[in-house]
């Protein structure tokens, strides 16, 4: 143990020791008057001539006396000392006048009076220990506490950070290169200087959550070998007035003295939200935070060699004074890896993980459309984790699929119970929507169908993209409502009900609709306009004067256009089941027996080429089952 950590722990043990010996002494001060015993009663011991000894302490006034006829001491402590003496003033002449025979022993102990020493005792132990625990608590904050360091900035330890270099960031080549000529310039400032070129005051870093953001700003450090000062969003907001401004100054005079130096704030929506937005005083330290970061960034005071870098996803929320050039100044979007990125990505994750020989990077990369750098992390780590469950050396294949399915959709919940009326519904639910994809030309391949829950699906069809298009034609859209339907079309055909289970295919193939009307203009009726706007949500202050801009007239048009694209789609999915209902029923028996189809399977099934033994499969919908109560007589 450290000389610092036995300090501690003393100190800690002294504190204790004498709060303890002060909770004592005060608890035996206050027991030695709470005795039994009043003051009357020993004065009526007196006044009846009883007492045939006592001794008086005139410092303390603790009284021992003996009543006559009694050998047992018996003990008091006088309230007041000159009272006492002046209520026995005569008590020993009388004493003797009736006893002769027994004359009184008295005893006065004429010592100091110190009384008021020991009431002063617990006053004193009480402010040493006010004082120790003021001090350890502003120990334990760090210099002088919290109280006067409400105003610093709160910056990470650069010596705890992860370390990075631009090796660990894939899939973000152009991100990395403007980047780069930042971290060129803190190291060799002169040649961009000679050429008039001043390098970039603030950097802004874009795009969803899990893209690499932060791993960047990592990365700049790293390689820029310059002072790092880290900090969160909300690291300047608090409850007190004035302190988010004075720690913006703060940082931007630590970063000053170590100039060049990088500034990164990490979720700078925190503090940089539109001003304006709040209603009353409730967001005036917010906006004063955020005005101090705008004068720092761009104002009277020179800023040079110091660079800030932010993260955010939230642009669209981000007051337009951060945006504006001058402050910051480069706008990166770092944005969903292609199939190329996600290769690249996947390589350096699994740099440190077996992989067996069945696993193709190239494969999983094309089939994880969609997925963040986080989430193919996440995919890989979920395999190994898979793969050491059941006690292999290495990941195999099966570790990857299943993997990338819980990362989706969560774990299999195959220890559920799951009537046959349930199963046959969901196994023709997923049925619809495979053999209504299979049968468009435009949506992509089917990579599993099953029917097993998954978190909150009761079973799913999952997709395998070839390509990664960034333009959705109306077909496209068209038929992708058709598949979302297929579902709902096919309980209609095959059951004698629908269920809730399309609910949520519903309202995404809604969405779509609606978006093909007000925002794409792939509506001829209602025109290439857009109606509405992309940022839906409430926002307070804000959406008090929001209006909508198009009138209720339009807005009943729109609903009778995103109807008409809805039923139309149903339709045509109706017609494309009822004409491969044989495939609905092959299928649909299968997820009854084998609960799940891979994409090869499913593909020689639609073309006739897998053979399958489905005939102990029933082909009528199970009945309603009836749950017996045991015990019922209890309820």
């Amino acid at each position: 143990m450290t000389p610092k950590k036995n300090k501690g722990i003393i100190t800690y043990l002294l504190v204790i020791v004498i709060a303890v010996f002060c909770l004592v002494y005060i608890s035996s001060r206050l027991n030695s008057n709470a005795e039994k015993t009043e003051y009357t009663t020993v004065i009526s011991y007196f006044d009846d001539l009883k007492v045939s000894y006592y001794e008086l302490d005139l410092g303390t006034g603790d009284l021992t006396y003996t009543l006559r006829g009694e050998e047992d001491e018996k003990h008091y402590t006088v309230p007041n000392v000159n009272i006492f003496l002046s209520d026995t003033e005569d008590y020993r002449k009388l004493y003797n006048e009736k006893y002769p025979d027994e004359p009184l022993r008295q005893d006065y102990i004429k010592i100091t009076d110190r009384t008021w020493l020991y009431s002063l005792i617990p006053v004193i132990l009480t402010i040493v220990l006010g004082i120790a625990i003021l001090y350890f608590m502003m120990k334990q904050s760090g210099g002088g506490g919290k109280y006067t360091t409400f105003g610093k900035a709160n910056l990470k330890s650069g010596a705890s950070a992860r370390k990075a270099t631009f090796k660990d960031v894939a899939g973000a080549d152009e991100e990395k290169q403007e980047l780069v000529e930042i971290v060129d310039y803190l190291k060799n400032p002169k040649k961009y200087t000679e050429l008039g070129a001043k390098v970039p005051k603030g950097v802004l870093l874009l795009g969803p959550p899990g893209t690499g953001k932060t791993l960047l700003a990592r990365a700049v450090a790293g390689e820029a070998g310059c002072p790092f000062f880290p900090i969160s969003g909300s690291d300047f907001v608090e409850m007190f007035v004035g302190v988010g401004a004075s720690r913006v100054r703060d940082l931007f005079e630590q970063a000053k003295k170590h100039a060049p130096a990088i500034i990164f704030i990490d979720e700078i929506d925190a503090v940089g939200r539109h001003r304006g937005a709040g209603l009353g005083g409730g967001h005036d330290e917010r906006e004063q935070t955020l005005n101090q970061l705008l004068v720092e960034m761009d104002g009277f005071t020179g800023n040079e060699s110091v660079i800030v870098i932010a993260a955010t996803n939230r642009r669209d929320i981000l007051d337009p004074a951060l945006l504006r050039p001058g402050r910051f100044d480069r706008q990166i979007v770092v944005g969903y890896p292609d199939v190329k990125g996600r290769e690249e990505i996947l390589q350096v994750h699994a740099k440190n993980k077996p992989l067996g020989p069945d696993v193709d990077i190239k494969r999983i990369a094309r089939t994880t459309r969609g997925f963040t750098g986080a989430d193919l992390e996440n995919v890989l780590n979920e395999a190994a984790l898979l793969a050491a469950r059941n006690n292999r050396s290495a990941i195999i294949e099966a570790d990857i699929e299943e993997a990338t399915l819980k990362v989706i959709a969560g774990p299999e919940k195959k220890s559920r119970i799951v009537t046959a009326r349930d199963n046959f519904i969901t196994a023709y639910h997923e049925a619809g929507h495979a053999v209504a994809s299979y049968n468009l030309k435009t949506q992509e391949k089917v990579h599993q169908v099953t029917i097993i829950q998954r978190g909150m699906a009761a079973g799913m069809t999952i997709y395998r993209p070839d390509t990664d298009d960034r333009t959705v034609s109306r077909t496209k859209m068209r038929e992708e409502i058709i598949s979302l339907l297929g579902g709902r079309c096919a309980e209609e055909l095959f059951t004698d009900d629908i269920s809730t289970g399309a609910s949520n295919d519903i309202e995404r193939a809604t969405s779509t609709a609606r978006k093909m009307v007000t925002k794409y203009g792939f509506s001829k009726k209602i025109g290439t306009v857009v109606y509405g706007s992309d940022n839906d949500e409430v926002f307070l202050g804000k959406d008090y004067g929001h209006t909508k801009n198009y009138s209720e007239a339009v807005a009943a048009q729109i609903d009778e256009e995103v109807r008409a694209i809805i039923d139309k789609a149903y339709s045509e999915c109706l017609e494309i089941l009822k004409a491969h209902a044989d495939k609905m029923h092959i299928l649909a028996k299968y997820l009854l027996k084998y609960e799940k189809i891979d994409g090869d399977d499913f593909d020689k099934l639609m073309k006739n080429e897998l053979v399958v033994d489905i005939s102990d499969i029933p082909d009528e919908i199970p009945p309603y089952e009836k749950v017996e109560t045991q015990g019922s007589e209890n309820y």
